[in-house]
């Protein structure tokens, strides 16, 4: 079905005719799953029914969860209010059991002109910027929420609580349900107004210092400040820019393990040509075509190594996601209309730890260290927050633009070899894989694309070792490392579905 035709009327007279049925049986629709399809000349909207039939009522998909009051109730101590810890505090509040939730960062009120003076006035708050803060790094960089982790927990629960507390409900069909940067604001509020109503707690510009342990077993947190917050059991979902908790924990010498990891670069093109290559000419000379604009996935095998586009973002923004002064990184986010003129995506690729040979005497912290060291290093190469940048055929010619586009990254980019700022590995991989997608999308390899340093906060190189079954550290009881920043999920609905696992748990123990 061409999305211009998908009307209620024709959609009932294309379920009667695909069931066989007479029109007037069918009451009414449900659209269980939408997606688009642009492999072949013409676009198709694809569509997966519920057919209702006379006396059969529509069910109510967004009917709010049954929190209670827990004033009172046994606390559980949260670290993080990114979607791993606020999803995680939605659970306790089903189980009868009182969130405490600490985040280093501001509430989502607050935390947005620290970002703007981030992106505009080049000044760098350690606690508040694009990754921390309340709703963590997805809350400005976009808020896709797609995941393939659906073998892990239930999907549908997360898109029914973010529709109950003020999410379009599209999100609840799409096949990469989107809300939006302008959207995640208002909804991240009514969630703590949730939390809070139903008596748990927010502490926000509290950075956790320490843990409290007694016999190998977690009683609480300390904060920089030495105050003790303590609960039946710790949720440690800090997001993958924590380094400090990393640093915590090789410094005990508690249990961390190093993982693969991914960085590359922002893929930048005019979203005018994505619309082109993915839809074809016709798109935007008619009314008749109703298209959004569009996005791609890219992946490529170079050698052993993996090359993947990540984070796509149609109609988007590339924006800094710097936590430190002296280092440069970049991310992409879009909001809800998706009306920039331009589109962009991280290339990045695979990274081993046993590839990083210079490294080696880090032990565990070795990627850790890598990432740090190339974002500092390309730092060097501009002033401030200037990213270094090359139009993507320069960069597969191996030479430095002599200019470059206008990009939508608001600090500025400055012409630099990245062909040689890079990783030679990880150079030579992006050079081999963007050859291959100028074959799957013709145009893609085009003079207006640029390339901006560094993507590199794609996942944590570091895992926090828990036990498969109690998802508890493996040497300390009643610690839950949760989410991105402990190596167990990658996004915002995985996240999110692991602080609900986590909290499941814990209600176990009560």
């Amino acid at each position: 079905m061409s999305p211009a035709s998908a009307g209620d009327e024709q959609l009932k007279q294309a379920a009667a005719r695909a069931l066989q049925l007479p029109l007037a049986d069918i009451t009414a629709l449900q659209i269980v799953r939408r997606s688009l399809d642009v492999r072949h000349k013409n676009p198709q909207l694809q569509l997966k029914l519920k057919v209702y039939t006379e006396g059969t009522p529509l069910q109510d998909l967004t009917a709010p969860s049954k929190y209670r009051n827990v004033e009172g109730k046994p606390p559980v101590v949260i670290v993080g209010a990114g979607p791993a810890g606020l999803f995680a505090a939605l659970k306790l509040l089903e189980k009868g059991l009182r969130p405490l939730i600490l985040d280093r960062g501001k509430p989502v009120e607050e935390r947005k002109y620290d970002i703007a003076r981030l992106s505009r006035e080049r000044v760098v708050d350690v606690n508040s910027n694009w990754c921390f803060g309340e709703g963590g790094a997805g809350t400005y960089s976009d808020g896709k929420l797609y995941t393939r982790s659906n073998k892990r927990g239930n999907i549908s629960e997360v898109l029914q609580q973010f529709v109950h507390h003020g999410a379009h409900p599209d999100i609840l069909i799409d096949a990469h349900p989107h809300i939006g940067t302008d959207k995640l604001p208002r909804i991240l509020a009514r969630i703590r107004e949730t939390i809070t109503g139903c008596g748990g707690a927010y502490y926000f510009n509290t950075c956790v210092n320490d843990f409290i342990v007694k016999n190998q077993t977690v009683l609480g947190v300390e904060d920089m400040q030495g105050k003790r917050y303590e609960g039946i059991a710790v949720i440690l979902a800090t997001g993958h820019s924590a380094r400090d908790v990393y640093e915590l924990f090789y410094r005990r010498r508690w249990a961390l393990e190093a993982k693969p990891f991914a960085l590359g670069v922002r893929a930048e093109h005019p979203q005018a040509l994505i619309n082109e290559i993915q839809y074809g000419a016709r798109h935007g000379q008619s009314n008749e075509m109703a298209l959004p604009p569009a996005a791609y996935s890219l992946t490529a095998q170079v050698g052993t190594r993996g090359v993947f586009s990540f984070c796509m973002c149609p109609g988007g923004i590339m924006v800094p996601a710097v936590t430190a002064s002296g280092e440069t990184v970049v991310n992409g986010m879009s909001n809800s209309r998706r009306s920039s003129p331009y589109a962009n995506a991280g290339i990045v690729a695979q990274v081993d730890p046993a590839e990083l040979s210079d490294y080696q005497e880090h032990g565990v912290l070795a990627g850790l260290r890598f990432q740090q060291d190339l974002e500092r290093n390309v730092q060097a190469q501009g002033m401030s927050l200037t990213a270094p940048a090359q139009r993507l055929v320069d960069f597969m010619a191996g030479k430095t633009s002599a200019t470059l586009p206008e990009t939508s990254y608001i600090p500025g980019v400055a012409p630099a070899p990245l062909h040689e700022l890079l990783p030679a590995v990880v150079g030579r991989s992006l050079q081999a894989a963007f050859a291959q997608f100028g074959k799957k999308m013709p145009g893609y390899l085009s003079k207006e694309a640029v390339l901006v340093a560094v993507e590199s906060r794609t996942s944590s190189p570091v895992r926090i070792v828990r036990d498969p079954h109690t998802l508890q550290h493996v040497q300390l009881a009643r610690l839950y490392p949760c989410g991105e920043g402990a190596g167990y999920a990658g996004g915002i609905t995985s996240s999110a579905i692991d602080g609900i696992r986590c909290a499941e748990k814990i209600a176990l123990l009560s």
